[in-house]
């Protein structure tokens, strides 16, 4: 009895590929925000609605462009994947 490998391993192999890409993108933008605009004395901030320039780019922006990258990559780039033992054809 030939086993084939299970063709949902390769699907949940990229879409978690995707997972980390997107985590990792997450800690870029916040780590390059907060620290490049973060690092000036406190005295030289910008303000945006009330925030330093730093916070409202790494924390607010970042939240939204992450809300909105991943609801997209979801929609547009994953796939359901029935958990039955069945064979799958893909």
């Amino acid at each position: 009895m030939s086993k084939k490998k299970d063709p949902r391993f390769k699907i949940a192999n990229r879409e978690a590929l995707i997972g980390v890409g997107l985590a990792v993108f997450n800690f870029v933008w916040w780590f390059a925000f907060a620290y490049g605009l973060g690092s000036k004395s406190p005295e030289n901030y910008q303000y945006i609605l009330g925030l330093p320039a730093w916070f409202f780019y790494s924390c607010v922006l970042g939240l939204v462009i992450m809300v909105i990258a991943v609801s997209l990559i979801v929609k547009k780039g994953f796939v359901d994947v029935p958990f039955e033992d069945e064979e799958v054809d893909r």
